[in-house]
This record gives C-alpha cells, sequence and structure tokens, in this order.
C-alpha cells in the first residue's frame, strides 16, 4: 500500500510522472533483455545438444547395430570358405574385419552407456548387450575353430560347425541386434524430445520478444512524444538514439532467434536424423548380405534365412509388388528395378530408409549413386540363388566371394561405399548447420543485456535535463 501511495504522489505532478516513466521503460527493458537472453540460451542448448554432446553420442551409439551386424557377416563369411583361406577377401583379412568391428561395437557400447545416465531400463539394455556380446564371441571363436580343425572345401561346412553357428547367430539375431537397436531409438528419443522442446522455446520466445520489443518502442515513442509536447522540445536526442538501439535490438535478435529455429531444423531434419536412417541402413544392409552366406552355409534353414533377406531388403527399400502378384524375392526383384530406373528420371517414390532419403534434393545425385549400387547387389543375389537352385553350390559360393566387379563381395563393398558417403554428406549438413548455428550465437550472450543497460542510460540522460528545470 505504501508503494501504492508512493506512485500515487508521484503521478501527481510533472516530475513524478517523468520518474514514473523512466520507471516504466528500464522495467520494460529488464524484461526484454532477460526474455531474448532465454531464447538465446534455448537455442545454444538446443545446439549443443544436436551438435556437441547428445547427438554425436547418439550417432555413434547407432554404429553399435551396424558393429554387431558386420561382426556376424564376417563369422558367416569366415565358416562359409572352410579350408579354402584364399576365398573372397581371404581368411586372415576377414579376421581382421571382425576384430575391427568388435572394436566399434566396444566403443559404441561406451557412449551408449554414458548417454543412457542413471537411465536404470537403459543402462540394463546396455549391459545385456555387453554380456550377451560376450556369449557370442565365445561361440564364434568355437565355431571357427572348429572349421579350421575340419578344413572342409567351401559351402561344406561340417554339422557341428552348423550347430554352433546356429547358437551364436540366433544369440546375435534374436537378442543382441533387437537390443541394440533399441538402445539407438531410445538414444534417439532423448534428442529429438530436446529438440522438439527447444526449438519450439526459441519459437515462443522470438514472439515474446516481439512483443516486448513492442511494448517498449511504444512507451519509449509515448515518453518522446510527452517531453516533446510538455517542455516544447522537438527531439530528445537520447530518448531517440535510444529508440533506434532497442529496434535494432528488438529486430536483430527476432531475427537471430528465427535463424536458430531454422538452424536446428536443418540439423534435425536433414543431418541428425538421415545420418541415422542411413546408418540403420548400413546396418541392416549388412546383415542382408551376410544371410546370403547363411542361407549356403545352412541349407536346413535355407528357407528362413531367404525370407529373412527379403524382409531386410524390404526395410531398406520397399516394393510393392504388381498386381495379384506374391511377396518374394523374385517379384522384389522386378519392382526393384522398376522403382529406381523411375527414381533415376525424376519421378516415382517408395517406402523405406532410401525412401526416406529420396525426399531430399540436396542429396539426389549421391542417392541415385547408391540405388543403382544397391540394385546390383541385388542383381549378384538374383544370380547366386539361382545357381544355388540349380544345385551349382560352388559356383554360388564363388560368386557370394567373388571381391571382382561381378562378384557379390566387390558389388557389395561398391554399395557399401556409396551409402557411406552419402551418409557423409548428411554428416557435413549437420556439421555445417550446427557450426552456422555456433556462428550466429557468437557474442549473444553479452548483447542483450549490454544494450538494456545502454539504452537505459540513454533515458535516464534524456529525462535527467528535463527533471532539472523543476529544482
Amino acid at each position: 500500500m505504501r508503494a501504492l501511495g508512493v506512485v500515487a504522489a508521484w503521478l501527481r505532478t510533472v516530475p513524478g510522472r517523468i520518474r514514473a516513466g523512466a520507471v516504466g521503460v528500464l522495467l520494460l527493458l529488464a524484461l526484454l533483455a532477460a526474455v531474448l537472453a532465454a531464447g538465446v540460451g534455448q537455442a545454444r542448448g538446443g545446439v549443443d545438444t544436436i551438435g556437441h554432446d547428445a547427438g554425436p553420442q547418439v550417432v555413434v551409439t547407432g554404429d553399435l547395430y551396424f558393429a554387431l551386424s558386420a561382426m556376424d557377416a564376417q563369422v558367416a563369411d569366415i565358416l562359409l570358405i572352410g579350408g579354402e583361406h584364399g576365398l573372397g577377401i581371404g581368411y586372415d583379412a576377414s579376421v581382421r574385419r571382425y576384430d575391427r568391428y568388435r572394436g566399434l561395437a566396444d566403443t559404441a557400447a561406451v557412449q551408449a552407456s554414458q548417454l543412457a545416465g542413471s537411465d536404470p531400463a537403459r543402462l540394463g539394455t546396455v549391459h545385456a548387450v555387453l554380456d550377451g556380446l560376450g556369449r557370442y564371441e565365445r561361440l564364434a571363436a568355437q565355431a571357427i575353430q572348429l572349421a579350421d580343425q575340419a578344413g572342409y572345401p567351401a559351402g561344406r561346412p561340417t554339422p557341428d560347425v552348423v550347430a554352433t553357428y546356429r547358437r551364436a547367430t540366433d544369440l546375435m539375431r534374436l537378442q543382441l541386434l533387437p537390443q541394440a537397436y533399441n538402445v539407438t531409438l531410445d538414444s534417439g528419443a532423448t534428442v529429438r524430445a530436446s529438440y522438439e522442446s527447444r526449438r519450439s522455446a526459441v519459437l515462443a520466445d522470438r514472439a515474446l520478444v516481439l512483443v516486448a520489443g513492442a511494448v517498449v518502442l511504444a512507451a519509449l515513442v509515448a515518453g518522446q512524444i510527452y517531453l516533446a509536447r510538455g517542455f516544447r522540445r522537438v527531439l530528445n536526442p537520447a530518448l531517440a538514439l535510444g529508440t533506434v538501439a532497442t529496434l535494432a535490438l528488438v529486430v536483430a535478435g527476432a531475427a537471430v532467434l528465427s535463424a536458430e529455429a531454422g538452424r536446428l531444423r536443418e540439423a534435425k531434419r536433414d543431418g541428425f536424423d538421415s545420418v541415422l536412417a542411413l546408418s540403420r541402413a548400413r546396418a541392416i544392409s549388412h546383415s542382408a548380405f551376410a544371410d546370403e552366406s547363411r542361407f549356403l552355409l545352412d541349407p536346413e534353414r535355407a528357407d528362413t534365412y531367404e525370407q529373412t533377406y527379403l524382409d531386410k531388403s524390404l526395410a531398406v527399400l520397399d516394393v510393392e509388388p504388381a498386381k495379384d502378384q506374391p511377396f518374394n524375392l523374385a517379384t522384389y526383384y522386378a519392382g526393384l528395378g522398376r522403382q529406381i530406373t523411375a527414381f533415376a528420371a525424376g519421378y516415382g517414390a517408395f517406402l523405406g530408409f532410401f525412401g526416406d532419403e529420396a525426399r531430399q534434393e540436396r542429396t539426389r545425385p549421391g542417392l541415385v549413386r547408391t540405388l543403382a549400387a544397391y540394385r546390383t547387389v541385388q542383381d549378384n543375389d538374383r544370380r547366386m540363388r539361382a545357381l544355388a537352385g540349380r544345385g551349382d553350390l560352388s559356383g554360388a559360393v564363388r560368386l557370394r566371394m567373388g571381391t571382382g566387379r561381378s562378384g557379390a563381395i566387390g558389388a557389395f563393398d561398391a554399395y557399401d561405399a556409396a551409402l557411406g558417403a552419402l551418409r557423409d554428406q548428411h554428416r557435413h549438413v549437420l556439421n555445417d548447420a550446427v557450426h552456422a548455428a555456433d556462428a550466429d550465437l557468437r557474442g549473444w550472450d553479452w548483447i542483450p543485456p549490454v544494450t538494456a543497460v545502454g539504452v537505459a542510460v540513454l533515458v535516464l540522460a534524456g529525462v535527467r535535463p528535463r527533471l532539472a528545470e523543476f529544482r
């Protein structure tokens, strides 16, 4: 009540009204600076999450699924060649690849554990993957040792090798890979939730900056008019300069927040999301390629591995069969050719991980190259299964393990390189958006408060001579 009385007393006199107006403008300036600082803080937090902290860690955890898939693929290849150690890329090179992928899996698991923080459910999943990985490595080593001891011809493993590998690959396919996939999904959900909340806050703060800025500008203009009329002055230079500075702060601040919202969207949609999607496509492609080796290695499960190969191919690039035709590899091969030809010609759409990528124009040339390489991989798969169906197991194995341009390994490596290059393009998009966002925010920790203080000084300087006239 006493404060209200003081204000009422102020408003009964001209000096009091000037003081009250000045205090009101100063409070509004503080509010404007606080809202703008909050928006900058939200933008910086979003950039840090997606570009410097959780985002890169999630991308690494995406490598966990890929590394596990690639490990099992190398084991299948090693067991398929049996005693013919020079077939394919060779026994020693396959072992080195296996060791490299195992190291990548360990690194990705550590990153996933750090990202899980204190979440018991996510930590439990990561620890389950690590425990299962240890069991898988022991079974894989046992199967490889049995194969070395047997020294069988390529494509003709002994029953104990097949039985041991079944236990290993079942553990990988039915437990480890689903768990690893869940780790990436959960980690990605954390980044997406942070992105949504941060970007929404930035846009909300931009609106508040415009509203608060409009109120401050209106107050400054009203003060200018009041002093001009009351004291017969045409212009108060200090207030005019303060008005211009406030207008510049509001316009620049709103522009920065708008730009940051756009940068966050670009980093998330064209960078982070695409990198994760292509990482999954790469992992599933390696797992599908390993299904070819399993198809030849374990005839009793050949139908199962053929179906899982089709399921994984559909996940990478979904193809609808022609009307009244069944879903099988024959219709997939035919539909795939039509889809890729149409897309390369500039029309047509499809689903799957590559379907998401097809909607982005900036990386279209890279996707066209990747799809052409993927088509070659599928052509080799069709040829391999045709050879196996005719009873030419040796020919099927040699095609599957071929490293030349017409061999399955050579074609798959070319596809994998094209897919990796496409993913790297999106990594660059992500990095460029993050660097641009960092550059846009440079200096904005101090610009709002310093500008607000400067305008406050100008306001006080503008009203001081008028107050002096009443002394």
